[in-house]
């Protein structure tokens, strides 16, 4: 990473809910564990059945969850600029029930490997637990967002609360 890649990525960074707890010198310890990753439109950033071994944080682009049925994919969500991914599998080492493609060309990924993330837990717990929290809100807004979707298949199909 160049230092004015570095510098960007710092500035881009220091702007997202991920780092707004985080000093600009943490920021920039926190991208000394990440690479920066460079897809094309429709390259695999993660692949169903692997367990995650990287976290990802979407600087430039957008990247879309796809669920494989035998053979054919079907969209089931996207993630955008600033948004983390590959955070239950990860977390919970099962393998990921989603593919994740890259929407768009030149998709910039930062990527948190396990050593690496490991290794930032011993020697910076404050920016891991950063990066642990940021997570469970990630995964609070997908449950949620699914459950406001139940919610409202069930209404649909059995007409819950008409009268």
């Amino acid at each position: 990473m160049t230092n004015s890649s570095k510098i960007e990525l710092t500035q881009f960074l220091n702007q997202q809910y991920l780092c707004e707890s985080l000093t600009v010198r943490e920021i920039e310890t926190l991208l000394d564990f990440t690479e920066l990753a460079h897809f094309t439109r429709g390259q695999i950033i993660a692949d169903v059945g692997e367990v995650g071994e990287a976290l990802f944080f979407v600087i430039k682009g957008e990247a879309a969850l796809y669920f494989d049925d035998h053979g054919t994919e079907h969209e089931i969500g996207r993630v955008g600029e600033g948004k983390l991914m590959g955070e239950m599998s990860f977390f919970d080492r099962e393998p990921r029930s989603a593919r994740i493609r890259a929407r768009a060309n030149d998709t910039q990924i930062l990527v948190l490997t396990r050593t690496m993330y490991d290794r930032l837990r011993v020697e910076h717990p404050y920016i891991a637990v950063n990066l642990l929290e940021h997570a469970i809100i990630s995964l609070d807004h997908l449950f949620r967002r699914l459950s406001n979707d139940i919610a409202t298949f069930s209404h649909y199909i059995f007409g819950v609360g008409k009268k």
